[in-house]
């Protein structure tokens, strides 16, 4: 999966926000909380703090209306589960990350040979 552009572009997002039980909430939203637009956004990687769990999510399991995900780890029923530590989707791809500033880096993850970071 490549952009316009060639990079993959990641959102990064981190919640800490423990409901019920095991479960766990975050709100994907883009600038101006509004939901990220088609075209914008390819994966989107998520911490669960607390328990320190990743999930690498396509844009397209998201759904364009969801702007409120729930993570319950534990239970065998999970939405997203088949997506935690789902590390396998971004191998050898390049990946793009805007910084506060606007400014675009790249990363290529290239297996176990390790990352390469830079400018564009």
């Amino acid at each position: 999966m490549e952009s316009d552009h060639g990079v993959v572009r990641v959102q990064v997002k981190s919640t800490i926000y423990r409901r019920r039980g095991d479960c766990y909430s975050l709100n994907v939203m883009g600038p101006k909380r509004k939901p990220y637009a088609p075209g914008t956004v390819d994966f989107f990687a998520i911490l669960l703090i607390p328990i320190d769990d990743w999930y690498i999510i396509p844009f397209e399991a998201m759904g364009r209306k969801n702007s409120t995900i729930h993570f319950t780890p534990k239970s065998k029923r999970q939405k997203y589960g088949k997506f935690q530590e789902a590390w396998g989707l971004l191998r050898g791809v390049e990946i793009g990350l805007r910084g506060a500033a606007g400014k675009v880096r790249t990363w290529e993850r290239r297996g176990d040979q390790g990352s390469s970071l830079g400018s564009e």
